[in-house]
């Protein structure tokens, strides 16, 4: 008898978060909440909290190889995120990974730049996710200092900028792009899906809350999720908009560092 797999499996490429909020840790959450069963590969170490980060200990590329293959050998991908990429080296040894055995669905969170603002990859690192994992993504999530970063211009600072980038941003070669909307100064959180020449805005709640730790990991996690559950794109993105509204409005509920705490990804559940 043939049995039929009715969860569907997600994989996480990204670094480790020891306070829980971000990076892996969100992600396998994410998953979780969302009804799929989480898979990683873990990228970078971290000792951080939800006040900083005090060190990064980069995992070899060799070993991403080695874990990425080791997983898709045995395991059917349904959907795949990607989080912050620091090298070229790294960046081809995912792409090269993934390529050989491509999950359906490939999101590329392209974090390159803190809350702080500060840049977070080199030139060199810059250039890899744009040249190297960009093309490889069905959909690529940046804010819009990464957008800026992406295309070395001028950090959007209203919705007419945010419509003016489209085009440049479909053009860097990505299946669709989530140019989101949270930096505005704005009342709401407006987000604009590229699909191509196609654009749609996805209106959101700008909730009042500090606890903004790894939202950016767990909205592109949550994307993937529903994308293996079968959602379509549009569909996937805006259920993953609603619910991380939900989570950030239950994060009061938590108790997490003295700085800036996570969502709550559980909120539905506890």
């Amino acid at each position: 008898m043939t049995s039929i797999r009715s969860v569907p499996n997600a994989l996480t490429i990204a670094g480790s978060d020891p306070s829980g909020g971000a990076g892996i840790q969100a992600d396998l959450k994410t998953f979780s909440a969302l009804g799929a069963y989480g898979t990683s590969v873990i990228t970078a170490l971290t000792a951080q909290n939800t006040r900083g980060v005090a060190g990064v200990h980069p995992v070899p590329a060799d070993f991403i190889g080695t874990q990425l293959a080791t997983l898709l050998d045995d395991v059917t991908i349904d959907a795949v995120k990607i989080g912050m990429v620091a090298s070229r080296e790294v960046a081809e040894t995912i792409r090269a990974g993934l390529s050989r055995q491509r999950p359906r669905w490939i999101v590329l969170d392209p974090v390159m730049v803190a809350k702080s603002g500060d840049i977070l990859v080199d030139d060199a690192g810059i250039a890899a996710v744009r040249e190297v994992l960009v093309p490889l993504a069905d959909l690529i999530t940046p804010n819009l200092p990464e957008a800026a970063v992406l295309l070395g211009c001028p950090i959007p600072e209203t919705r007419a900028d945010m419509q003016a980038l489209a085009p440049a941003l479909d053009a860097l070669g990505a299946g669709a792009v989530l140019l989101k909307g949270g930096h505005l100064e704005s009342e709401s959180c407006p987000d604009l899906l590229i699909q191509g020449s196609e654009t749609r805005w996805l209106e959101g709640e700008r909730i009042a809350t500090a606890n903004l730790h790894g939202t950016g990991c767990t909205l592109s996690s949550a994307i993937a999720a529903r994308l293996a559950q079968g959602d379509d794109l549009p569909t996937a993105v805006a259920t993953a908009k609603r619910w991380l509204e939900a989570a950030l409005d239950a994060s009061v509920r938590l108790d997490v560092g003295q700085g800036h705490g996570p969502v709550h990804h559980f909120h539905a559940w506890w």
